[in-house]
């Protein structure tokens, strides 16, 4: 399985550079990489006529965020990164040594001659 490396992620903050949506930014909600699309917070905002039924009793018209071609999109700030679930990140635990000064060096030099 190969993934796809795309110049967009989750949570950056975005701009549409070019099509309809020219000029409108947010949030990004949704990578598709397999389609090279992204889902943008408030950007091409498409309505969905719902029937009749026992969650919506009268119908309804729901709302919700169309896909936009990767290449539309310029990213503006990198969103923050939280370490993956699986993965932790491993810190180095390596004691540090204090640097002898040759000062120092000069001391225990002429300590063990005499």
């Amino acid at each position: 399985m190969n993934r796809i490396k795309l110049h967009v992620r989750k949570g950056d903050n975005v701009e549409v550079i070019t099509g309809n949506f020219k000029g409108s930014s947010g949030k990004v909600l949704e990578v598709i990489a397999r389609k090279q699309r992204v889902l943008i917070e408030g950007v091409r905002m498409i309505k969905k006529h719902l029937r009749k039924s026992q969650d919506n009793p009268q119908g309804k018209i729901s709302e919700r965020e169309g896909p936009i071609h990767i290449s539309n999109v310029k990213v503006l700030e990198r969103g923050e990164r939280a370490a993956s679930k699986g993965k932790e990140s491993k810190k180095k635990t390596t004691k540090e040594k204090p640097a002898k000064s040759k000062a120092s060096k000069n001391k225990e030099a002429k300590e063990e001659q005499a």
